[in-house]
């Protein structure tokens, strides 16, 4: 793992230890500053929902898809750079935290479904 760019260390760790550690949390905010930060505190407050058809993250003025490390908010479309593995918006750090440390709650049914009704 030694080759692996800083985000696939703590990926690693993370998915190893199975929970967030001191040490991993230290490592996930001094590589994505308030991102990392804010992500973290998404997954303790249990709003990465994963439905049948996408992966959302309830903002704090909307919801996100997340697809693929990709994500729908303005941050990913605008501010992040695409090639750097480091920048990328809390809404994706949050999923890839999330399913680490199972911390995603699954929900049976269709997310378009769902949609329509909010």
């Amino acid at each position: 793992m030694s080759k692996a760019n800083p985000v696939e260390r703590w990926q690693a760790a993370l998915e190893e230890a199975g929970e967030l550690t001191p040490e991993i949390v230290s490592e996930i905010t001094r590589i994505h500053g308030d991102r990392g930060a804010q992500a973290i505190e998404a997954v303790g407050e249990n709003r990465v929902k994963a439905y049948r058809d996408f992966t959302i993250v309830v903002g704090y003025d909307d919801e996100y898809i997340v697809e693929d490390g990709n994500c729908t908010c303005k941050d990913s479309e605008y501010n992040l750079d695409d090639d750097d593995p480091t920048e990328r918006c809390w809404h994706s750090l949050a999923v890839a935290i999330a399913r680490r440390v199972g911390h995603v709650d699954y929900h049976d049914m269709w997310y378009s479904d769902v949609r329509e009704f909010l």
